[in-house]
C-alpha cells in the first residue's frame, strides 16, 4: 500500500513526521534511486527508499513498550487540543509504536504500546477480557462501598462483569483498594466509584495480564521480554 513518504519514514521511526518532510526538502531522501519531493507516495515493501544512501527496511521490527504513564498525558499520538501525548514520552524509542488500550488524562501506570498491530487489535477485543489490576485511592470511602463495587452495574448499555475489588487501607474515610476489571469500558473504574458514592483521588494500573508495572519510574519505559511478549500471545 502506497503512503506518503514522511509518514513511512516517521512509522520507520527515522524521525517525526515534521522532520522527515525536513529531510525530503533537503533531498537526503530517494525512492528507487530518485530524489524524492513532498507529497510523493511510495510502498515501503515493493520501493527502494533511501534516507542518506541507507535503504530502509522493507518491514519495521515489531517492538513492544511497556510505559509508565504520568498524569497530565493523553493516550493518543496527537491531541487536537494541544495536550501532551504518550507518544512524547516514547520517542527515542526508535519505532512509531502506538498505545494499546487506554488510559485517561489524570490516570497513571502501566500502558502498552507496539508496532504490532495484529497482536494489539487481538489484545484490545472484547471476547478476550484481560484483567486489569489498578490502585485506586478514593475519599468517602463508607461501610459498604465494597459491595457497592462488586455490583454488575450497567455502563455503556451493558453489564459489566463483577470486578474483583480488595479494602487495602482506610483511614478516617480515605481509603486505597485494589481493583481488578476485565473490560476495559471507557473511564470504567472511575464511573464504578462514582456508583459507588467514591472520590477518586488518584487512580494507577499497575498489571494487565501477564504484564506487571513493577519499580518502572513515572515517565519511562522498557522493552518486553520474550517471554512477556509470548505470554501476551498466548492470552
Amino acid at each position: 500500500m502506497e503512503e506518503r513518504i514522511q509518514k513511512l519514514l516517521s512509522a520507520a521511526g527515522v524521525t517525526s513526521r515534521r522532520g522527515a518532510e525536513e529531510l525530503i526538502k533537503a533531498g537526503r531522501v530517494r525512492v528507487n534511486g530518485n530524489t524524492a519531493r513532498l507529497g510523493d507516495t511510495a510502498d515501503r515493501r515493493e520501493d527502494v527508499i533511501e534516507v542518506d544512501g541507507v535503504p530502509l527496511p522493507k518491514e519495521a521490527p515489531k517492538r513492544y513498550l511497556l510505559l509508565n504513564k504520568p498524569r497530565g498525558f493523553v493516550t493518543t499520538l496527537s491531541d487536537e487540543q494541544g495536550r501532551r501525548t504518550v507518544a512524547e514520552l516514547v520517542l527515542g524509542c526508535g519505532a512509531r509504536v502506538y498505545p494499546v488500550g487506554r488510559l485517561d488524562l489524570n490516570s497513571e501506570g502501566l500502558l502498552l504500546m507496539t508496532n504490532d498491530g495484529e497482536l494489539a487489535n487481538r489484545l484490545t477485543h472484547p471476547r478476550h477480557e484481560i484483567p486489569k489490576t489498578y490502585l485506586v485511592y478514593v475519599s468517602g470511602y463508607h461501610p459498604g462501598a465494597d459491595e457497592l463495587l462488586r455490583r454488575p452495574i450497567v455502563l455503556d448499555g451493558r453489564p459489566i462483569r463483577p470486578p474483583k475489588v480488595k479494602l487495602l487501607k482506610n483511614r478516617d474515610g480515605v481509603a486505597a483498594l485494589e481493583i481488578v476489571i476485565h473490560e476495559g469500558r471507557n473511564r470504567q473504574v472511575r464511573r464504578m466509584c462514582e456508583a459507588a458514592a467514591l472520590t477518586v483521588t488518584r487512580l494507577r494500573r499497575v498489571a494487565e495480564g501477564p504484564l506487571r508495572l513493577g519499580d518502572l519510574p513515572v515517565g519511562s519505559w522498557r522493552e518486553l521480554t520474550e517471554d512477556e511478549v509470548e505470554a501476551l500471545r498466548a492470552l
